[in-house]
């Protein structure tokens, strides 16, 4: 049995559920299937809410269940339940037989790594309950001295741990214990009857004390109180057809929406994304090279809010190019649709938990740095838009087409920043924008550790990325 101190002790009992038995149960119920695997999961999570002035929700729940995979050519059975035992896991199996057997020899197992990007410590037990309230309020107090304009502050405080363990019937398992933070702060501002917003958040996979430093609390107050009182002197937006500034980081959200989803690896097996039967081919404009990469640490230790010491069938994540100097390289890879399409996982098969089949998805997706000054680009444009961050968007996965909203933005005007507008909303197609990049800044950065991706219904932490970018010709709807 597992050891007191083992994080695997929140899902093997004595009297439910061992190793030896989880073992044995995977390769009874997977004999007939080519791959699979038994997912164990533990999870705890809390937030807490703190709004005008008053701790309005502070909420605390844990979970854990399996899900039972089998995988027979393109066909998957997949079973779940919130009950880790031996019993609910045969009964699960049941419903695998329907499965037709195996066609082929049965799918060789991950390889193996030691690599840990991320402490096993729990981070929502290191830090009292008392102290992240008190957090929460010397936030608000902090954000609401700074400026007589201050009328509201939003402070958000989450956190979550998960133990997850792979079981295969082949003898391989491997074990991850996730931690994953985030700090958010939300402030409005009022002059004169106008009431603007600001937001701020940061985080990744590490424990509460980088966002108990001051430094780090502190420079969340002034980006979203920057962002706010910038937006109070704003205009409405003009509509046209511009030339887009993008600033780097988290407007690479639109880069993982316009053209992440169509680089994984299930659109093109079924030949329903833009990119699909496209290897070899120019894509994007020299120059431009995307990668997904779910290894990186966090330069304050622990990991990216994407990354992932291995993804949830149990395979190591790497750095996967998919597209270089605009050619189109690759695509992210799940076991299943790599084994169909002859190519080798590439550490990008997720779940949201349990309950869930993976699929291919994407982890911290990025743009690399380019060579030019951000300046010179800015000098560039006469009459254009730049695009300092975004918020909400809506994106066609198959077709790349896109709308996104920004919640600050500019006016460029003989080649600098001129007025904040309001209301500017970005249209356009993933595809084409790679071929309409003309500069891109030596200023890569990635987002602060704030990203949620969703597809299929299952919602997951991503990361994303990218320089200073200049695009001509891009739609922007405005108020104006």
């Amino acid at each position: 049995m597992t050891s007191p101190t083992d994080p695997r002790r929140f899902l093997y009992r004595a009297d439910a559920l061992d190793p030896d038995l989880a073992q044995s149960l995977a390769r009874e119920a997977l004999a007939r299937a080519d791959d699979g695997e038994l997912y164990l999961q533990y999870r705890a999570t809390e937030s807490f809410g703190f709004d005008d002035g008053r701790l309005k929700t502070a909420d605390y729940s844990t979970d854990a269940g399996f899900g039972l995979r089998a995988v027979s050519g393109e066909m998957t059975g997949f079973a779940h339940a919130s009950d880790i035992s031996a019993g609910a896991i045969r009964r699960a199996a049941e419903t695998l037989a329907l499965l037709d057997p195996a066609k082929q020899a049965p799918a060789a197992p991950p390889p193996r790594t030691n690599r840990h990007l991320y402490a096993e410590a729990n981070p929502l037990d290191l830090i009292p309950f008392a102290k992240k309230v008190a957090l929460c309020q010397q936030v608000d107090a902090a954000a609401r001295a700074r400026d007589p304009r201050v009328a509201q502050v939003s402070v958000t405080l989450a956190g979550s741990w998960s133990v997850v363990e792979i079981v295969r019937a082949d003898g391989f398992l491997a074990t991850d214990v996730r931690p994953l933070v985030r700090l958010n702060v939300s402030i409005v501002v009022e002059e004169n009857g106008r009431r603007e917003s600001g937001y701020f958040g940061l985080g990744g996979r590490y424990m509460y004390d980088h966002l108990f430093e001051p430094d780090q609390w502190n420079r969340a107050i002034d980006e979203a109180l920057a962002q706010a009182l910038v937006n109070l002197r704003a205009v409405d937006a003009p509509a046209g057809e511009f030339t887009v500034l993008l600033g780097p980081g988290w407007p690479g959200v639109l880069l993982h929406e316009a053209v992440g989803h169509g680089l994984e690896g299930d659109f093109n097996r079924k030949g329903t994304s833009a990119f699909s039967g496209r290897i070899g081919e120019r894509v994007a404009a020299p120059g431009v090279t995307v990668i997904d990469d779910g290894s990186i640490a966090s330069p304050v230790g622990g990991g990216r809010r994407g990354s992932l010491s291995i993804d949830d069938e149990g395979t190591p994540t790497q750095e996967n190019i998919l597209i270089e100097d605009g050619i189109l390289k690759g695509y992210m890879q799940d076991r299943l649709n790599a084994r169909l399409m002859g190519v080798a996982p590439t550490g990008n098969g997720r779940r949201e938990s349990f309950a869930h089949a993976p699929m291919p998805r994407m982890t911290n997706t990025f743009m690399r740095g380019g060579s030019d000054d951000p300046a010179e680009l800015l000098g560039r444009v006469r009459n254009g838009i730049f695009a300092k961050s975004f918020g909400g968007g809506q994106v066609d996965i198959v077709s790349g087409k896109f709308v996104f909203s920004c919640t600050e933005a500019y006016k460029i005007e003989n080649g600098k920043l001129g007025t904040p507008i309001k209301g500017a909303t970005l249209i356009g197609d993933g595809p084409s924008v790679l071929t309409k990049v003309t500069g891109i800044g030596d200023d890569m950065a990635l987002d602060e550790g704030i990203g949620v991706c969703g597809k299929g219904g299952q919602s997951v932490p991503a990361g994303v990325g990218q320089p200073t970018l200049l695009v001509s010709g891009l739609t922007v709807g405005g108020t104006a």
